[in-house]
């Protein structure tokens, strides 16, 4: 993570020897891929907080809640920020499960502008000393090879395309946190964790 004083910058490398993807339109349910998400709550309230999520396609979906899913939250869908870049890049050879992969990597720049409209409590860019709720996932599906191709083990439970709701499903796959939670739910923003702005 790094900060200017227009963008909040977030990087990640992910390894993986199976780089896969399949969703290739803007703000589709990401998550039916293996994704990279960011949840960033600048004022730390629990509510009103935005979401990011990319695959290895460099497709994305932004979305926001106005409290979590748990509460009663119904999420505003296709909330882009104006002037967010994003990129990733493959370490080896997408949808291709003859060979082994490096893994692939992703950036993304946050525009201070678009994330201003989460923190009604305090002042966007932050001051050196301010402190922002934040945590980050990667989901990574289990998968067959069907026909040379990778196919992703379907969830049990609520099928994706019913639901956005992540109680609601059983799910083949892997999430990893930068800040355990406790619970297998993203939407849990009073438990992430906390970044200081320093200078």
């Amino acid at each position: 993570m790094a900060w200017d004083d227009d963008f909040l910058y977030v990087g990640a490398e992910l390894e993986e020897p199976h780089v896969w993807g399949t969703i290739t339109e803007k703000n589709a349910v990401m998550f039916e891929d293996n994704d990279f998400e960011v949840f960033i709550d600048p004022d730390g309230d629990g509510l009103d907080y935005y979401e990011f999520e990319i695959n290895a396609l460099g497709s994305i979906w932004e979305l926001s809640l106005p409290r979590p899913y748990g509460e009663g939250g119904v999420p505003i869908l296709g909330c882009n920020l104006p002037g967010l870049r994003s990129a990733v890049q493959v370490r080896g050879t997408l949808n291709d499960p003859g060979d082994v992969d490096e893994g692939w990597s992703v950036e993304v720049a946050f525009p201070w502008a678009g994330l201003a409209q989460f923190n009604k409590k305090g002042t966007t860019p932050p001051q050196v000393g301010d402190i922002w709720k934040v945590n980050f996932s990667r989901v990574q599906w289990r998968h067959e090879v069907v026909e040379g191709r990778y196919v992703r083990i379907p969830p049990h439970g609520t099928p994706l395309a019913e639901s956005l709701n992540p109680e609601e499903q059983e799910h083949p796959e892997d999430n990893w946190v930068w800040s355990p939670q406790g619970a297998v739910n993203m939407h849990l923003p009073t438990r992430w964790g906390e970044v200081v702005f320093g200078e």
